[in-house]
């Protein structure tokens, strides 16, 4: 039996690779073409896979690596050399993978096994046992389950210091005079090299800069990424993890999430390592604690939530927004401060941290009206760490509020929020102190005209009856100012004047 590896399974110690020594590993390069993906994470990919080829060889292993456009042609190469051959491969996350790629198969003449995937702390088997019948779901409540079971951050039966989460203690911002510790860099050599001119040939019409690579794009790398973010990173992250700075895109964050994604790194191999920093008196409980929620909490709940609730997920939009996203996301060119830094730390380096993704680009895009489908696309195609099992409950779920399914809320603010969190608005063009008004900050007016427009359905959804009563304050004049407000952004976003 062969080993089949996918682009997002570079793992050597994958339960399948123990078992067989022969692989194959096709790059396959016109899915690249189908959106305009970002060169960085179309180069990320293929140098990635090239230097696990090369460390599988060096292990002993018999590794076929094939270039084809599509996996159908490259399984066509395979099965004319080695007709009948049984293929093994993990079961990948995304919608309906597993069963396209066993037709793939099977249509050769040969057979595909699907097992399970090793790249995640828990199982399918599982998460159902635990959420039995429901059709929405909680991550907290999931969380603290998954906290049990592993024994992570517990004394026994009770989270380590008494408390489940520090979110509390986790919404600071930096002061004026403080410095960012530099991001890790990693650089190119010739194979990463090859794949990055490959991409800039191949893929024209690639949305984003592919001048500064540093990811990391083999195991040995994304082990250095993760002792230097324990070492030097992960003290400030908990503290400063919804921060935003004006010039800053890596701040404290671990930058592990797409190394996390391909498999260079295992959710086991960073939380152990985080874990026992605090252990060892090298982290705070409360920064520990925040890395922690994100991979044991958020990455292994979102999947299971994607797993239950496709393919109706993907085309939900309960709020019936049909907005085109704004010129600005593509071209980074608005006077909005925040939303010029956010979508430029996308181009240049294909991430943006939690808080600009869901504050900023998703919020913007909630009160503006965009398509939840459009902007999953965008957030699909513009990040390095993307794939559609990841984006789509994010986006589509929490970003967009297309559906309850995974939170009781939509993530909707005015320009408060940037501003108590960022220092974006003290160099802003616009006035966050103005909701109508020429210079007026515009996530004000449109956040209420959201708000009114959308009365019906979250008036009486958690936590929204505080801004209700605001609403309910409003006169018709105050009405119709944010109303001709809101029509004027959102004729400046389609024109690009924003």
């Amino acid at each position: 039996m062969t080993v089949w590896v996918l682009g997002d399974q570079l793992d050597p110690e994958a339960t399948p690779l123990q078992h067989d020594d022969h692989v194959l590993m096709i790059e396959a390069h016109a899915f690249g073409e189908r959106m305009a993906y970002h060169p960085q994470k179309l180069a990320l990919v293929f140098a990635a896979m090239r230097h696990f080829r090369d460390e599988l060889r060096d292990r002993g292993y018999d590794v076929t690596y094939l270039t084809a456009e599509t996996f159908g042609e490259g399984l066509d190469q395979f099965y004319e050399a080695a007709p009948g051959t049984d293929l093994v491969a993990m079961d990948p996350p995304s919608h309906g993978a597993g069963e396209r790629l066993r037709e793939l198969v099977e249509s050769r003449g040969g057979s595909l096994t699907l097992v399970e995937n090793d790249l995640f702390l828990t199982t399918p088997a599982e998460f159902d046992a635990w959420a039995g019948d429901s059709d929405t779901y909680r991550q907290e409540h999931w969380y603290r389950h998954v906290r049990r079971k592993t024994g992570i951050l517990m004394d026994g039966d009770e989270p380590v210091g008494g408390e489940w989460n520090y979110d509390d203690q986790n919404r600071e911002t930096p002061p004026d005079d403080w410095i960012p510790p530099e991001a890790p860099r990693f650089t190119p050599d010739e194979t990463t090299k090859e794949a990055i001119g490959f991409v800039r040939e191949r893929y024209p019409n690639a949305w984003g800069s592919v001048d500064d690579f540093v990811w990391p794009v083999t195991r040995d790398d994304a082990r250095q990424a993760l002792d230097h973010f324990v070492e030097t990173r992960l003290t400030e992250f908990g503290p400063y993890q919804d921060a935003m700075v004006d010039g800053e895109w890596a701040l404290s964050r671990s930058l592990l999430s797409a190394a996390i994604n391909l498999g260079l790194l295992t959710p086991h191999d960073v939380v152990e390592a985080v874990e026992a920093a605090y252990w060892d008196g090298d982290a705070p409980l409360n920064s520990v604690e925040g890395f922690v929620r994100q991979v044991v909490g958020w990455r292994e709940f979102v999947r299971h939530v994607y797993r239950r609730s496709m393919p109706a997920l993907a085309d939900a939009n309960q709020l019936d927004q049909t907005e085109s996203l704004p010129t600005a996301y593509w071209t980074g060119e608005t006077d909005m401060r925040c939303l010029s830094e956010a979508v430029g730390h996308v181009y240049d380096h294909g991430y943006a941290h939690h808080i600009e993704r869901l504050m900023v680009l998703s919020n913007f895009a909630l009160v503006y009206g965009v398509d939840p489908q459009e902007l999953n696309r965008w957030f699909h195609l513009g990040f390095v760490d993307a794939f559609h099992w990841v984006t789509t409950p994010n986006v589509v779920g929490m970003g967009s509020f297309a559906t309850d399914v995974l939170s009781s809320k939509p993530y909707a603010s005015s320009g408060n929020y940037v501003n108590k969190m960022s220092d974006y608005c003290s160099s802003c063009s616009y006035a966050v102190s103005k909701t109508t008004g020429e210079n007026a900050c515009p996530f004000n007016a449109l956040y209420w005209d959201f708000l009114k427009d959308n009365e019906e359905l979250l008036r009486g959804t958690g936590r929204m009856g505080l801004m209700y009563s605001h609403i309910d304050r409003k006169d018709d004049d105050e009405w119709d100012a944010i109303r001709s407000r809101a029509d004027e952004l959102r004729r400046m976003g389609r024109e690009g004047t924003l």
